[in-house]
């Protein structure tokens, strides 16, 4: 499958203490040194690490950089009344010079729409309703703060399952696969994704992303201790998932993640852009068992080796 020049996000989650955010301030920076086409951050609630309120959080990384887009990897629509993301979104899309990148999703965890008096049954249609809103209030002739990017900022949809990739293909819209799904799985999505696409929408036109667990490792050994910690971290958050999460990631960690030395991570995204398309890979930035400073070599190595060896 043809694919666009190869992309490379940065994906940041689990900050919490100050220092942590010192230490992601310090990551972004670097990332836009090297190139990186932009920043994602999570929308996750009541958690230790968790974000949640991404768009504060990408206002303090537009004003430390220059280029990078900054994106939500899932802006929970059904908690959040839409006039309120509408402005948020277009207030940040305005004070970085029109960077934003916005996933949005739905949410899974009972303790959020229990939090926040949302019935999960409706969060779908809650969803629907809130995304027109926010299309008219920023493209209306009523509009009040409208984005810089016109008629409005990128948009994809987070989904896991036919229900969420349905929706967004009847919008028209790409959707941001998670870092659970093996590549098999990814292919089976996006051809149900493009059958259902919205009439008259290029599906060559739309972005292909993917979250992956990414370390490009100087060494053999270092790359088998990397993966052997993925595994194990995959394992303990697996216990916590719902049903239909756990079983995607009981499949092997090497169908789901890219770790490897760098002639060895080339491969692998190769065999993403063959199957998918691949054209925007946004890699967390931090793996287990990996210290700053190798998470940092594997960053350089992504962006000096991996990328321009798929552009």
């Amino acid at each position: 499958m043809p694919a666009r020049p190869l992309r490379l996000g940065l994906a940041l989650g689990g900050l919490d203490a100050a220092r942590d955010w010192q230490r992601a301030f310090a990551k972004a920076a670097r990332a836009e040194e090297l190139g990186f086409h932009s920043l994602w951050l999570p929308e996750g609630h009541f958690a230790p690490g968790a974000t949640p309120s991404p768009l504060v959080a990408l206002a303090a990384f537009a004003a430390r950089t220059r280029t990078l887009r900054l994106g939500t990897t899932s802006l929970l629509l059904p908690v959040r009344p839409a006039a309120q993301v509408a402005e948020e979104v277009a207030t940040l899309d305005r004070l970085s010079g029109g960077r934003v990148w916005l996933g949005l999703g739905r949410g899974f965890r009972a303790p959020l729409f229990e939090a926040f008096g949302v019935p999960p049954a409706e969060k779908r249609d809650r969803f629907d309703a809130a995304l027109d809103e926010i299309l008219r209030l920023w493209t209306g002739s009523d509009a009040g703060v409208r984005p810089v990017q016109q008629p409005h900022p990128p948009l994809l949809v987070a989904a896991f399952g036919k229900k969420g990739l349905l929706q967004a293909a009847h919008r028209g819209l790409p959707y941001l696969a998670s870092p659970l799904e093996t590549l098999e799985t990814l292919a089976a999505n996006h051809a149900l994704h493009r059958e259902h696409l919205a009439s008259g929408v290029d599906p060559q036109a739309l972005d292909v992303a993917v979250i992956r667990s990414v370390h490009v490792a100087r060494s053999d050994a270092e790359a088998r201790r990397v993966h052997e910690a993925l595994a194990r971290e995959t394992s303990r958050i697996a216990r916590a998932l719902p049903p239909a999460l756990a079983r995607a990631s009981g499949a092997a960690a090497e169908e789901r993640v890219l770790v490897g030395t760098a002639s060895q991570v080339v491969d692998a995204v190769a065999g993403y852009r063959e199957r998918i398309g691949l054209d925007l890979l946004i890699a967390r930035g931090g793996v287990p068992a990996a210290d700053d400073g190798e998470v940092e070599d594997s960053l350089a190595r992504l962006a000096e080796e991996v990328a321009p060896a798929l552009s």
